[in-house]
């Protein structure tokens, strides 16, 4: 993606990708292998900085605005 909000703190590259993943967060949760924790990673497309974000989906549209606005 490029958005006109987003350069990357490392190279200056505008453009990014935008990924999520989930993971256990206790002793219950890694038991029953539950996957109670979300995360959201922005990734610079050019030297693959990554940066992570621990989201509700609520939250998620809040990161992308961050990087837009």
């Amino acid at each position: 993606m490029n958005q006109s909000g987003y350069k990357c703190p490392k190279c200056g590259n505008q453009n990014y990708e935008a990924d999520e993943f989930r993971a256990t967060g206790g002793v219950f949760s890694k038991i029953f292998d539950i996957q109670n924790k979300k995360f959201t990673t922005v990734s610079c497309t050019r030297c693959s900085y990554t940066e992570i974000y621990k989201a509700s989906s609520s939250q998620l549209g809040n990161i992308f605005d961050f990087f837009t606005n």
